[in-house]
């Protein structure tokens, strides 16, 4: 039992879980944004409704959770690429850190451009 939680408590564990949930919360996100596109097809008057409407505040910090599930989930993909096709090392926390700096600067790159 002790073993479980150390391996659950390990950086590599909370990468795969951080990955998981990017997926699954942008795989929920897709319907949404599809519904969005389709705002443009209901006429201009429509989308500039929708338009004005995302200028709020809650939907701008959504707009920034967005874009920090979609770094999250690219370098964790990405990182996982590198597992898989190069040779094991003991750089894999190294991987995992620069996953979580690349995600975050991404965030606040988004962040500060609002």
């Amino acid at each position: 039992m002790k073993n479980d939680w150390r391996a659950r408590n390990h950086p590599a564990y909370w990468a795969f879980i951080v990955h998981r949930a990017s997926g699954v919360l942008l795989a929920l996100f897709l319907p949404l944004h599809f519904w969005a596109l389709g705002q443009a097809l209901q006429g201009e008057a429509r989308l500039e409704s929708f338009l004005r409407w995302t200028d709020q505040p809650l939907v701008k910090f959504a707009e920034w959770a967005l874009v920090l599930l979609l770094a999250a989930h690219l370098t964790g993909g990405l990182r996982l690429l590198a597992l898989e096709f190069l040779a094991w090392r003991d750089w894999h926390k190294t991987l995992l850190a620069l996953a979580a700096g690349v995600t975050l600067a991404a965030g606040l790159a988004f962040l500060l451009n609002l």
